[in-house]
């Protein structure tokens, strides 16, 4: 079964495996006169920061804090 836990899980992860754009190491693309690997991580900042604010919002204490037993 999955829980919200496991999902915000897979989300840090992704977040963390793409964010060193490898598959644009040694390309020399540019768009706009600048490098593609700095429009992706342009771009991934974008992601991460709603991934981030939507945790804060919805997550936050996801798999460290307790339910209230009482």
């Amino acid at each position: 079964m999955v829980t919200e836990k496991h999902l915000w899980a897979l989300v840090a992860v992704t977040l963390v495996v793409f964010s060193v754009p490898w598959f644009l190491w040694g390309s020399s693309l540019t768009f706009v006169g600048v490098p593609v690997w700095i429009w992706w991580h342009v771009a991934w900042m974008v992601v991460a920061s709603a991934a981030f604010y939507l945790f804060g919002r919805r997550a936050w204490g996801v798999g460290v804090v307790e339910g209230d037993n009482g």
